[in-house]
């Protein structure tokens, strides 16, 4: 048994480091690969995620992974972790052609220009026929696993593994009813936030953000941030952290952008070196990242302590803003709470209701229930019917997001299930280091950091997404703490 485990660990290797190549072509084609070089990163993608299928689906993979005794190790070990993935990973693969995969790649690599000179010009026409090849091949991609009650099933667990459509849409359904009448008490709340907007020279907001993530803490010559369209966090490993940003010349966007991307970053930072180099050497799903991210961005990066402490700096940085903008005003602003547009910008309360449009407008998608030439109207009805914003433009509306361009479908709901988790995660942690906020406020985040790298990244994927924050929290999945949290901060009237 020994043999063919290390065997399987070193072909596990080997695919994990075809993973990291491929993840260092996403991120340079989105941040500086020149813009005609899209039909040679699209080859090289597929040409990546071929090679990567077929060492995955191997016959010798099965044999392997048949070989090895998994019920004679502790199930707690990283080898049961390993085995149980590579199981499961090998076992839905297996039924996915290669050449398949290789279209998947192909198309995903192509649209992504397309969708940037889209939601440019405004132009949902310009990325229709991208979207329709996308949206075709997920569908073959759903066929490989015969007929399903919920088709929608299948690309929700490539995301957030074991997780049903029928139990998000029951979580969802817990949170709208109570977001829906909140946002409707708290969006006409007077707070001045006139000074949030003006002139931010770009090169102090990047001086600011770097100087941000060193002050919550990585090791040396480990981390870089760069500019995109669509922030997102990528790198090549644990040694190896790229967080990217936007930035906007009128607005502080980027540095809340920076904390989420930071979360993400963090997460892979403290992934345990024994394991770095294998498929359970990363995060244990999309939900579980994005706990990460939204941890830092508003349970540290929105909170009072975080700004008694930081507050000063941004004033000295900003002075024309800041000068004469007290502590509790600027708190105020920056978590008012305001129905708008575009989800990335969305405060913590509005937030939800950005992901659930997305998530039913998925499943649409998939069951034929919506043609795709539609989803602006459907988009800006949604959005009227759970914000009361009106839609201007498609730049707006549905192109604002590139996950559909990427093939990414079937992602989105784990925004707000990380969003529910991180609360579960934050009261945790709370409970564990009872002066957590008292260190925040002294600008220590060491204890914070130390808590989540021994509680969730040392676990890597070694369990499924549920084990894991069962063994962080101990509870699953749970909107209460997350509601009572929002309802907590927003319920009492908001200083202006």
């Amino acid at each position: 048994m020994a043999d063919a485990l290390a065997q399987l660990k070193a072909r596990l290797t080997d695919l994990h480091g075809i993973q990291d190549v491929a993840s260092l072509l996403v991120w340079d084609q989105r941040t500086a690969m020149p813009p005609a070089g899209v039909g040679h990163r699209a080859q090289h993608l597929a040409l990546l995620q071929r090679v990567a299928h077929e060492r995955l689906t191997d016959p010798e993979i099965g044999r392997l992974l048949d070989e090895v005794d998994a019920g004679s190790l502790d199930p707690d070990s990283d080898d049961a972790g390993l085995l149980r993935l590579a199981r499961r990973t090998y076992d839905k693969a297996v039924q996915v052609p290669v050449e398949l995969r290789s279209e998947m790649a192909i198309a995903s690599a192509e649209a992504n220009p397309i969708w940037v000179k889209a939601k440019e010009t405004s132009d949902f026409q310009l990325f229709l026929g991208p979207l329709e090849r996308n949206v075709e091949l997920r569908r073959r991609y759903i066929e490989c696993f015969g007929q399903q009650d919920e088709p929608y099933d299948i690309l929700l667990d490539d995301f957030e593994p074991e997780m049903k459509t029928e139990e998000v849409t029951r979580i969802f359904g817990e949170i709208k009813a109570e977001l829906v009448p909140l946002i409707a008490e708290l969006r006409d709340r007077e707070v001045d936030d006139s000074f949030l907007s003006g002139h931010f020279p770009l090169d102090r907001q990047i001086a600011l953000d770097h100087e941000v993530v060193d002050l919550f803490g990585h090791r040396p010559d480990t981390w870089r941030i760069d500019p995109t369209e669509h922030p997102f966090a990528g790198g090549a490993g644990i040694d190896d952290i790229r967080i990217t940003t936007h930035y906007y010349e009128d607005s502080l966007k980027s540095l809340f952008s920076t904390m989420h991307e930071y979360g993400h970053g963090l997460y892979e930072h403290q992934i345990p070196r024994r394991i770095a180099n294998l498929p359970i050497g990363t995060g244990a799903s999309l939900g579980l990242h994005e706990s990460q991210s939204r941890l830092w961005e508003n349970l540290v990066g929105r909170s009072m302590p975080f700004w008694r402490f930081f507050y000063p700096r941004l004033q000295e940085v900003f002075p024309e803003q800041f000068r004469g903008v007290e502590l509790d005003r600027f708190y105020a602003a920056v978590n008012r709470v305001r129905p708008s547009l575009i989800r990335i910008r969305a405060d913590e309360v509005t937030y939800g209701m950005h992901v659930i449009l997305r998530f039913e407008l998925e499943q649409d998608i998939v069951n034929g229930r919506v043609e795709l030439r539609d989803l602006p109207q459907a988009w800006a009805e949604k959005m009227d019917e759970y914000l009361g914003v009106e839609v201007p433009d498609d730049a707006n509306g549905v192109l604002q997001d590139m996950h559909w361009a990427s093939g990414l479908i079937g992602y989105f709901s784990t925004y707000l299930l990380g969003t529910v988790m991180s609360v579960q995660i934050w009261e945790k942690i709370q409970e564990d280091v009872p002066d957590l906020e008292d260190r925040i406020e002294r600008g220590d985040f060491s204890a914070l950091r130390e808590w989540l790298g021994d509680n969730v990244h040392e676990l890597g994927r070694k369990f499924t997404p549920q084990e894991t924050l069962r063994r962080a929290t101990g509870s699953g999945i749970d909107a209460k703490p997350y509601l009572a949290y929002l309802k907590r901060k927003y319920g009492a009237p908001v200083a202006a």
